[in-house]
């Protein structure tokens, strides 16, 4: 079992100085990381997160996106989320939006979804995780299911980018990678920004 260094820093107050990790730190500074798998705990944490910084002020906030994506259902909690956000939301794809998590930024406040240079974001049909069996009809339904979901994730992308349903259909037919450019330009992104 290894254990995940978590940084530091120390921070002067009313009190005197005490250790708060960089994670906290950031998190009063009203910036939200959605890093690595998109998973059940990535989504709580996230909702928790988003809850704290919408109780502590109307400040706009900014999320910083670094995903190869994940779960479905969980990428849907986090959108949903964010949609329902009364807060300015500020996105930026700091690295790679893949997947879900190129659906969570396409889903941003128009206008403040950012992309860094040299990030990318990629976008596909939704994938089964595990090896699909079981009967005949079971595989029916699973496949129904696939197809659904497909619409879901096709019509959130279609909303946000302006694109036609048969537009994204081609687009996620297999997996798209964008560069800061192209993905602007699909509509994933609305500008580039060299700082963080």
């Amino acid at each position: 079992m290894s254990i995940q260094w978590i940084p530091s820093i120390e921070v002067e107050g009313a009190n005197g100085t005490r250790e708060v990790s960089l994670v906290t730190h950031l998190l009063m500074e009203r910036k939200i990381f959605l890093t690595g798998e998109i998973n059940t705990d990535t989504a709580d944490t996230f909702i928790a997160e988003l809850l704290f910084l919408e109780a502590e002020s109307e400040a706009p906030i900014t999320i910083y996106i670094n995903s190869p994506g994940g779960e479905v259902n969980a990428g849907l909690l986090i959108y949903d989320a964010l949609q329902g956000t009364s807060l300015e939301v500020n996105m930026v794809c700091a690295g790679l939006a893949a997947s879900m998590a190129a659906v969570i930024l396409c889903g941003g406040q128009e206008g403040r979804r950012y992309i860094l240079p040299h990030s990318k974001v990629m976008i596909h049909e939704p994938l089964l995780s595990n090896g699909v069996g079981g009967s005949a009809t079971s595989i029916k339904h699973i496949s129904e299911s696939i197809l659904e979901t497909r619409d879901v994730i096709s019509s959130i992308l279609s909303k946000h980018t302006g694109k036609s349903m048969e537009e994204i259909m081609e687009a996620i037919a297999f997996d798209n990678y964008m560069d800061a450019e192209a993905a602007i330009a699909f509509g994933i992104c609305d500008s580039k920004v060299t700082r963080i």
